[in-house]
């Protein structure tokens, strides 16, 4: 089973997420694509078919998002079978968490680290698995 196959986004807490993202937009010409957020997009080097993206996103900084991870940041990684993935972690001993969410943009569920770290994982929608 492959298990991570790429890094679907950075994610950061910020004091100011709206200045930091104009501070990149003028500097960096990093243009945000959505509210708060730039996405990267690219193809596959195996599958070039399969369009992905990576997103950079600063958070508030009082986000509890990232909990219980006291980092100020979270890494997204995407991988093939959430759910697959996920119960080999588990009978690993991996902590994996129970909450899982659905939307759009995939299906995300998280696991911890061995220092704590919060560590997303996304599988992307069917469509953009080409």
């Amino acid at each position: 089973m492959k298990r991570v196959i790429g890094i679907g986004g950075i994610f950061f807490k910020s004091q100011d997420p709206e200045k930091l993202v104009a501070w990149y937009r003028e500097h960096l010409g990093m243009e945000p694509s959505w509210e708060g957020g730039v996405t990267f997009h690219w193809r596959d080097a195996q599958r070039p078919g399969r369009e992905g993206q990576t997103i950079w996103s600063p958070f508030p900084a009082d986000t509890d998002y990232f909990e219980p991870c006291k980092e100020p940041y979270l890494i997204n990684y995407i991988v093939e079978d959430l759910e697959a993935l996920l119960a080999q972690l588990r009978k690993e001993g991996v902590q994996v968490f129970d909450e899982r969410q659905e939307s759009p943009y995939g299906r995300f569920g998280w696991i911890l680290d061995p220092e704590g770290r919060r560590v997303e994982l996304w599988e992307q929608p069917t469509e953009r698995r080409g």
